[in-house]
Formats: C-alpha cells, sequence, structure tokens
C-alpha cells in the first residue's frame, strides 16, 4: 500500500486499538512516576483508535467459546534469523571506560574476575576485551588474549537516567575489576556522564510509545484454552512468564514483536482447562520493533483477527471510544517517531535502541 492511511481505509473502520503514547514508561507507571511530553506540541498525550464495536459484531459462523467454527489453520511462526544477541557497548547509549594494560591478557583471567553482578542499580553494565589479533571488541571468551579492556554503562533505560550513585557504584566495581587484572582504568568525568544520562533520557521520554488493545468478552469470561487456541492461530506461543504469549520477532533473541497479555493467575490455574479468562491486552511495543517489518500492520490485523475469533469488545485502557479520523494521525505520528529515532542514530529495532527503551 502507498501509506498507512491506505491500508488503514482498506480495513473499512474495523480496526480501532488503544495508541498509549508518551505515557509514562512502563516501569514508572508502576511507581506513579512522571509523565511524558507529547510527541507534538498538541494539547492531547494520548492517541488511541479502538475497534469500531459495530463493525465487529457477531456473524454467522464466528467462533465462540461453546464451539470453534471458522476452520482456520494455525499460523506456523517463520524461523528466526540468526543474529548476534549478545548487548554490546555502544557510546551512543553507554559511559565507555578504558581499561590500559602493559600487556595481553587471557580470556580465562578475564573471566574469573568479572565482577558477580555486571549492574550498577538498576543500569546494566558490560565489559568487553578487543581481539589480539583481529581487533575486534567482544565478550570475554576463553581461549583467547586481548590487548585492551573497556566497560560501559548504560546512561538511561526505562527506570530513567543514570545518577551520581550509580555511577560511582559502576567505577568501584571497574576499579576493582581492573586492579584484578593488572589494568589502569581512565573514567569519563562523572558530571559530564551526568549530563549526558539526563539529557538522553529525555530523549528517549519523549520518543517512547507502546501501543495497546483491551479485548473483553460480550457474554461470559472466555475459558483460557479458547484463547490460546486462537491466538496460535495466528502466530503467538507461549512467552518467558505467566499469562503472556508472544508474536515472535524475526531475528533470534530479538524482543516478540506483539504480546498478549492476560491474567497471570489464568495461566497458572491447578487446571487450566477450568481456568476463566475476562480480558487481554494486545500489546506492541513501538521501538523495540524496525519499521520496515511493518509491526504496526501486524498488530492492527493482530487484533482486527482476534477480535473476530473471540466475539470480543475492544477498548482503549479507558474503555474510551476514538473517532475513525484519528488513524491518519496515528501512523502520522508513528512515522515521525521512527524518523526522530533514525535520526538520532536509535532506529527502532537496532540494538542500541531496545536497550535504552527497556
Amino acid at each position: 500500500m502507498k501509506s498507512l492511511q491506505l491500508w488503514l481505509a482498506v480495513l473499512g473502520g474495523l480496526v480501532l486499538a488503544a495508541v498509549i503514547a508518551h505515557g509514562a514508561w512502563q516501569t514508572r507507571r508502576a511507581g506513579g512516576g512522571r509523565r511524558l511530553p507529547p510527541l507534538d506540541p498538541a494539547p492531547s498525550r494520548h492517541l488511541e483508535p479502538r475497534f469500531d464495536d459495530a463493525g465487529l459484531a457477531a456473524t454467522e459462523g464466528a467462533p465462540t467459546p461453546d464451539g470453534d467454527r471458522d476452520g482456520a489453520a494455525p499460523v506456523p511462526p517463520k524461523p528466526p534469523r540468526r543474529v548476534h544477541t549478545a548487548p554490546r557497548i555502544d557510546a551512543l547509549v553507554d559511559a565507555v571506560a578504558a581499561l590500559a594494560l602493559d600487556q595481553n591478557v587471557s580470556g580465562e583471567t578475564l573471566i574469573a574476575h568479572l565482577p558477580p553482578s555486571r549492574r550498577a542499580g538498576g543500569k546494566p553494565f558490560i565489559i568487553e576485551g578487543r581481539h589480539s589479533e583481529t581487533g575486534e571488541w567482544e565478550p570475554p571468551a576463553p581461549d583467547t588474549w586481548y590487548r585492551e579492556v573497556q566497560a560501559g554503562v548504560q546512561l538511561a533505560n526505562r527506570l530513567g537516567p543514570l545518577n551520581e550513585i550509580e555511577y560511582s557504584e559502576f567505577v568501584q566495581k571497574i576499579q576493582a575489576f581492573a586492579d584484578a587484572i593488572g589494568a589502569m582504568p581512565d573514567f569519563p568525568d562523572m558530571l559530564d556522564v551526568v549530563a549526558r544520562a539526563r539529557e538522553l533520557d529525555a530523549f528517549a521520554s519523549e520518543h517512547d510509545a507502546q501501543l495497546a488493545m483491551r479485548l473483553q468478552p460480550r457474554r461470559n469470561p472466555w475459558p483460557l484454552p479458547f484463547v490460546q487456541q486462537h491466538a496460535s492461530r495466528h502466530g503467538f506461543v507461549p512467552g518467558a512468564t505467566p499469562g503472556r504469549l508472544v508474536l515472535p520477532g524475526n531475528d533470534e533473541g530479538a524482543p516478540p514483536m506483539l504480546a498478549l497479555q492476560f491474567d497471570p493467575q489464568a495461566a497458572l490455574a491447578d487446571d487450566p482447562r477450568l481456568a476463566r479468562v475476562d480480558e487481554v491486552t494486545l500489546v506492541f511495543d513501538v521501538p523495540h520493533t524496525a519499521a520496515a517489518e511493518q509491526p504496526f500492520n501486524a498488530w492492527c490485523a493482530a487484533g482486527r483477527a482476534l477480535a473476530l475469533g473471540l466475539d470480543a469488545l475492544v477498548s482503549d485502557d479507558k474503555g474510551q471510544p476514538l473517532h475513525p479520523d484519528a488513524f491518519p494521525m496515528v501512523g502520522s505520528e508513528l512515522g515521525e517517531l521512527y524518523e526522530h529515532l533514525a535520526e538520532r542514530d536509535l532506529p527502532a529495532g537496532s540494538a542500541a535502541a531496545r536497550r535504552l527503551f527497556s
């Protein structure tokens, strides 16, 4: 299609979804944190298109919890592409300390003295060695010699910016590691690091977005197997935690493209066949998937299919309707968000973006 607006028009107004753009970051929402600025100067912070309930009325042949009649075959998940998934130091999102060596050091030595926990408060840090032969930076590995070492602590994530206490903890841990391997560390100035962290956090806060749809039964709560069956038909598989089904991304080790969330107590029931679900939420974490993979289209299509298959009412997180003319605005703002991330060299779906928006 030539545009997202045309694609949405082809759906004939069936797709209405809840866009939670620029709400608080996930963790901050749970803790009552600050609100985030909107994508544009408009006073409204939320763009919350929804499915049109009138367009999703149950039709003859639609499946119900008492019998599945649509006959659709399950959609097998596509095999993921193999990619390097280990986190790597990136000056865009890390404060980097160089550890100078007088002589090459073995990978066994580095591994033996790695800090037990590679976190400083709420921020992860990474230690890498520069291969003595290839010159490539990599995580320490056995049977390998390194001529340089570096450590990088993440400047910001959805818990907020790196602060003075976290940076001090990073310095202490890396200093002890450097002493153990006979290296001389060179740490960036704390004030500069904290200033960078706050600036990056401000940018990330302004460009963080999630899309969410709430699907609720028109009549009685759904049996859990009924929900799982319909989700699996559209490529969803069990996630890492109870109450979460995911649509895998195209890259091995990448975050899922979509997540379908419900009450974890239902998933933990002694007899899942007797468990009931009274709501599911379809979530798309925008910065985690490249725009080229068309995750927005996948999210809309999955929501439409699930709403029809489950005979569900669909709303935003507050149950409020929104006019269909919001669709072009949603597509436009998502396009602008992708552009701004790319301009910052943090395109959606990149390793750096996934780390920043985590």
